[in-house]
């Protein structure tokens, strides 16, 4: 996305390494590359600018507190959105939350066009704002993190808690949801004088089409002829998303961020920041707030639901009333919820993603939102920032009943090997070994090599070797790397002479 600095994969580790080393200028240089990406986020998820930069300050800062946890620095910027996703949701769950939003203004990246190449522009923007109101809410998040934030389906699935296959499967199924309504918003605007059921269902004057209107002409065109024939597919996804403004990161936040980081006296407020984030699992992810919705078990009264659950019940719930009030609106922005459709940055409408088990269901255009509490906006002075709840709120405890069972402790992958190839050497081996505990593990391969294995499980003190190849025609470059999961990665080096 314009606007938004360019970051190589194997900066996300050397960052996260700064970071938890304690690098001074970690944080700083974190925020300069991640907070505008992450910002806009926030706001096609919050749609108010001040929650927006209320949730990615107080992520950052559990970014800060919790990178100790992270047992694979190298997927450090999807741990990242996983943080700030789940701070979204609990904003949205937060009771107390303004009734009324106020979008943030847009990044001006259309300063230098002229006055017909701007309508054209808008004109477009229209139509896929059209296209998004026919999609399903975890559709459009998932097309928004892919296309626009571009994530791999590895940090998709890290995102929102799922495998990498199921994010690959979601991923598809949300390219295909927009071809599906961008041929709607299509035909909405060019084929109302060819089909009569189309003219019935479109007011010319109500556009971009409301949801419901996208989604009964989505069934109209499988079911017509003349609107099947008329359906078109070969416009670019990423090139579609690329039209949609970007939401302007508001310039004290940096300050905010940093001063608070920074601060002798305020490590109590970093600390009650930090628990918010809370609870980890073993790998050091944050636990979606979406799977801590999960049905309980029963407990002794039958009933099917704990008594210990039950706060966590009615955060889920509540998460759920609010993102169909906001997600099936393709805007944002608007002091009137119901004109949530007008021109806003960052108007995906990005809407959380149902579990794997759908524990979340689709929901409803109806819900309105919950009462005010007072506006607030991000200031240098870090102190305004300091959420008031504390985690213990939604976090049951477990019954008294029940020993907590001791989980084992799980194994670090050791890594060693020498691939710095000679002439004539096309391969190496390299030894990955799991040290004080079991260890799954993972490996990908960064440059022109590839892996004969990349992935195993490994019992306390066992070993696996991976042998690396160098790619025909590797040269003119002369180096790569291997990252290995759960830590661990190994450099790949060769000479390239004067015939490659």
């Amino acid at each position: 996305m314009a606007g938004w600095p360019s970051l190589g994969r194997v900066e996300d580790r050397r960052l996260a390494q700064s970071l938890r080393d304690g690098d001074a200028t970690a944080l700083a240089e974190i925020y300069d590359f991640y907070a505008p990406r992450l910002f806009d986020y926030c706001h096609a998820l919050l749609r108010d600018q001040d929650m927006a930069a209320d949730a990615l300050h107080d992520s950052l800062i559990a970014t800060q507190e919790h990178i100790g946890k992270l047992r694979e620095p190298e997927r450090f910027r999807s741990w990242v959105y996983a943080i700030v996703r789940n701070e979204c949701l609990r904003q949205l769950a937060d009771p107390e939350r303004p009734e009324q939003r106020h979008g943030a203004p847009e990044q001006n990246e259309d300063a230098f066009l002229d006055a017909e190449e701007r309508q054209r522009l808008e004109e477009t923007r229209q139509l896929v704002h059209s296209a998004l109101a026919g999609m399903a809410a975890r559709h459009r998040e998932a097309i928004d993190l892919s296309a626009r934030h571009d994530l791999s389906a590895e940090e998709l699935g890290g995102v929102l808690g799922i495998s990498s296959q199921q994010a690959t499967e979601l991923v598809a199924q949300a390219r295909d949801d927009l071809d599906s309504s961008l041929a709607a918003a299509i035909i909405a605007r060019t084929g109302r004088g060819d089909c009569p059921s189309v003219a019935a269902l479109v007011d010319e004057n109500e556009w971009p089409l409301p949801s419901e209107v996208a989604r009964k002409l989505i069934r109209h065109i499988e079911s017509c002829p003349v609107c099947r024939d008329r359906r078109k597919r070969k416009v670019s996804t990423n090139r579609l998303m690329q039209v949609l403004p970007v939401a302007a990161i508001p310039s004290d936040l940096r300050m905010a961020v940093l001063s608070l980081a920074d601060a002798p006296d305020q490590h109590e407020n970093r600390t009650r920041i930090a628990q918010r984030a809370e609870p980890f699992d073993v790998w050091g992810w944050p636990t979606s707030l979406e799977r801590r919705a999960q049905p309980a078990r029963k407990d002794r009264r039958g009933d099917g639901t704990s008594s210990h659950l039950l706060p966590a019940v009615a955060v889920a719930a509540c998460v759920v009333l609010v993102i169909g009030a906001i997600f099936l609106l393709t805007g944002g922005g608007s002091e009137d919820p119901k004109n949530l459709n007008n021109k806003v940055p960052g108007n995906v409408a990005a809407g959380p993603s149902d579990s794997p088990s759908d524990a979340f269901p689709s929901p409803s255009d109806s819900v309105e939102p919950s009462p005010s509490k007072t506006k607030h906006t991000p200031t240098p002075t870090p102190t305004k920032h300091t959420p008031t709840p504390t985690p213990t709120t939604h976090r049951p405890a477990p019954p008294k009943t029940h020993k907590p069972t001791t989980k084992p402790k799980p194994g670090t992958l050791s890594v060693s090997g020498n691939c710095a190839l000679d002439d004539g050497d096309d391969d190496c081996q390299v030894t990955v070994t799991a040290v004080g505990g079991a260890v799954p593990w993972t490996a990908k391969a960064s440059g022109p090599i590839s892996l004969d294995r990349s992935s195993g499980h490994l019992a306390k003190g066992d070993q696996a070797t991976v042998t690396v190849t160098k790619d025909a025609g590797a040269c003119p470059t002369d180096s790569a790397e291997v990252f290995f999961s759960p830590n661990g990665s190994i450099s790949v080096s060769w000479s390239c002479g004067i015939f490659g």
